[in-house]
């Protein structure tokens, strides 16, 4: 099939890939000139496993081309509108201008017939609202939320774990469920559940998805604060407690929180969305969540400062990880960085090393030192906090290496991923979040 992608970011651009892997014929859409000449020479303007490949395989065999000009989706069969949905400046409240723009800018150029498909994270009821314009057109709006992990994305694109269309009532609704089957016909001939809903459930699958995770981790993280006054072991609690069936041991690793493009402000948009259809109470849970979230990163910063004697300043302070989680370069509301910022301001000399990051972490965050080798990083440090959990950090750093590099052996683990004995054992001073 033809398809068009409008919005070539994070999401759009890996769904572009994707798509042309599995046999699409695929034009990825943005204004951003830039980006667009990166995609179109094969380069991915971000890291993330797999993409770079798939990218370079798609341009390689004419399935696959990128454009500024939006009159080049006129033709394909299926547009897939992928732009973001960011949190507005002056509230909670996510901020729809680029899906309007980019829906206003695709309606001259549809066709009787073709399908267009929503896969940003939007606020319920807007996909009624866009409908409004896109009929009129002959065309078929329809919502089909991702539910990609970033480090994962490509994976989740092509082999989902689920697969959700949101359509109107009616004949043009059966048939474009059943032109994303088409669509996705490498994962619907592995019989990956296909859940076909109204526009508004759709919607609000993927925010509902995003608020359960979001709460998963803030109460694991509330645990902790619980620990840390009575001597617990919320490693050991979580292990516990994961073993029930109805809980599961995924997303309740405490430590510093979550951040990155999604969770943040996708559970303060529903938030906000709640509040506007007069229903705030039935989601007021998720400030708390929020709060707990944020309030994780400061104890990060305490615990820092309560390892090194009660003050970081003049301290040299190695933090390991920029990202907001490992295998991304995506420094998005990023727990790591805002450690950092903290205990820079505090007066510390910090020293920020990651694997693929430092290079947007040195863009927003350019009054920190930032060092590649990993290494060379840790040298001389009088204190070590692990912020993001790379293997570079949790598996492949034996802590007598370490010892034999840093100034002072004091590492704060904020992601609860190293193993708390062996760091002990090599003589390490030792710090836990929510760990005696």
């Amino acid at each position: 099939m033809r398809l068009s992608v409008i919005g070539c970011g994070y999401l759009g651009a890996v769904h572009a890939a994707a798509m042309a892997s599995i046999g699409h014929e695929v034009i990825g859409i943005d204004v951003d000139e830039r980006k667009i000449a990166s995609l179109s020479q094969g380069q991915a303007p971000f890291f993330e496993p797999g993409l770079q490949q798939i990218l370079s395989d798609g341009i390689a065999s004419g399935r696959l081309r990128f454009t500024t000009e939006m009159a080049e989706a006129h033709g394909s069969d299926v547009h897939f509108i992928g732009v973001g949905t960011p949190q507005q400046k002056d509230g909670y409240a996510a901020d729809l201008t680029y899906v309007n723009a980019a829906v206003d800018g695709l309606i001259p150029y549809l066709r009787e017939g073709d399908v267009v498909a929503g896969k940003s994270t939007v606020p319920v009821g807007t996909a009624a609202e866009l409908a409004e314009r896109v009929t009129p057109t002959g065309a078929t709006l329809v919502w089909n939320p991702e539910f990609l992990r970033e480090g994962f994305a490509v994976q989740d694109t092509i082999d989902p774990d689920r697969l959700v269309a949101g359509v109107p009532a009616g004949d043009a609704g059966e048939r474009a469920a059943d032109v994303l089957r088409e669509v996705y016909h490498t994962a619907v001939a592995k019989n990956t559940p296909f859940i076909v809903t109204d526009l508004a459930t759709a919607e609000l699958v993927k925010v509902a998805a995003n608020a359960f995770l979001a709460t998963k981790i803030s109460f694991i993280n509330a645990m902790a604060e619980i620990a840390e006054v009575t001597g617990a072991d919320v490693t050991q609690l979580a292990d516990a407690i994961g073993h029930d069936a109805r809980i599961g041991r995924r997303f309740l690793g405490a430590g510093i929180g979550f951040g990155g493009g999604c969770l943040p402000k996708d559970i303060r948009a529903f938030s906000a969305r709640a509040e506007e259809l007069g229903r705030g109470e039935s989601v007021s849970f998720l400030r708390e969540v929020d709060a707990i979230n944020l309030r994780r990163r400061e104890r990060a910063v305490q615990l820092t400062v309560n390892a090194l004697g009660g003050s970081v300043f003049e301290k040299k302070i190695t933090v390991l990880g920029a990202a907001f989680k490992p295998h991304s370069d995506d420094i998005r509301d990023s727990p790591a960085l805002d450690v950092a910022v903290a205990l820079h301001g505090l007066g510390a000399i910090v020293t920020v090393t990651d694997p693929e990051a430092i290079d947007n972490a040195r863009a927003r965050h350019p009054q920190l030192n930032y060092v590649a080798d990993r290494d060379e990083a840790l040298t001389g440090a009088d204190g070590v906090i692990v912020v993001t959990e790379w293997d570079e950090y949790r598996r492949q750093l034996p802590p007598e290496h370490a010892a034999s590099l840093v100034a002072g052996r004091v590492i704060v683990d904020g992601r609860n991923c190293l193993d708390a004995a062996a760091w002990r054992s090599a003589g390490w001073e030792y710090f836990g979040m929510g760990r005696p």
